[in-house]
């Protein structure tokens, strides 16, 4: 498959260099090309893991993962995640003791590494560039990062190089890091929404309640769950109380659910007069309901 060739050869561009980075680092004494190094080691490590459990989430359902397994990617972007908050937290902290005690930096080896940054981190940009997935775009987005990331410290190196502003090195390095930080963060907010299955991202569960109510032939609806394997894909179950032929009204539901973005719906249909065996059955999501209903 050609998105996931792709992948690998940014990602072998992008390990290989964040390594160069490292080295080319505490070669010239920038705190900049090590925060950069740091930021590129982390893209490298959440193309590598994606680039594994893409291949494995894409497996079909089976006994064991009736869902399928499209929660390996997002357990992906917790280890990436965590690669990112620990690389640059260590990266901050050594910028802070840089500008309490300055250090020479050898300004000249500095455009040069900071050249060839941008120049390996644009080629695996372009051969990203193309690939519809979710994670592919992702990787493209991050790859795009990188190459600005290397362009400010270009930047920065040539007015070092003109004005002897050594402070100019940790306080890009600072800037670069606090972005990480709160990509990073924003990141695993996400993530823990999936978890702890919140309602995915725009998805309005009153919303839904009222346009399934409308449709013809459902007198009520209750229980509804929705929730996301990979915040791509959503799931969805609900009672439908009805006096209606069934299969018309499944029908209709589902591609109201189909608008809304909801592809995989189990539907309990209920008569008019049957008892729904669940204490809470009818209770409304509202503001008041909140202190009231028992759970089993």
């Amino acid at each position: 498959m050609k998105t996931e060739k792709n992948i690998l050869i940014a990602f072998i561009l992008n390990f290989a260099f964040s390594v160069f980075g490292f080295v080319g680092g505490i070669f010239t004494g920038s705190v900049a090309i090590v925060s950069d190094a740091v930021h590129d080691i982390g893209d490298a490590a959440s193309i590598g893991i994606s680039y594994f459990l893409e291949k494995k989430s894409k497996k079909q359902p089976n006994e064991i993962y009736t869902y399928g397994y499209a929660r390996y990617s997002v357990i992906g972007g917790v280890i990436t995640t965590f690669i990112l908050l620990f690389g640059s937290v260590m990266v901050i902290t050594n910028a802070v003791s840089r500008i309490i005690e300055p250090t020479e930096i050898d300004y000249n080896g500095m455009i040069v590494f900071a050249v060839i940054g941008v120049f390996v981190n644009f080629g695996a940009a372009f051969f990203t560039r193309e690939g519809d997935s979710l994670n592919q775009k992702a990787v493209n987005l991050h790859m795009l990062e990188d190459v600005l990331g290397w362009a400010v410290v270009l930047v920065g190196a040539i007015v070092m190089r003109f004005t002897d502003f050594a402070l100019i090195d940790p306080i890009m390095s600072i800037g670069v890091s606090v972005f990480i930080l709160v990509n990073a963060i924003k990141n695993l907010k996400e993530i823990i929404d999936l978890f702890l299955e919140k309602t995915p991202h725009g998805i309005d569960v009153n919303e839904i309640k009222e346009h399934i109510s409308e449709l013809d032939g459902v007198l009520d609806v209750h229980h509804i769950h929705i929730w996301s394997m990979d915040g791509q894909s959503n799931y969805a179950t609900m009672h439908i109380v009805t006096n209606s032929d069934s299969h018309k009204i499944k029908e209709k539901i589902r591609e109201e659910l189909q608008e809304h973005g909801i592809a995989h719906v189990t539907l309990e249909l209920e008569s008019k007069d049957e008892h729904c065996h669940e204490k809470d059955c009818h209770v409304e999501f509202n503001a008041n309901s909140s202190g009231h209903h028992h759970h089993h």
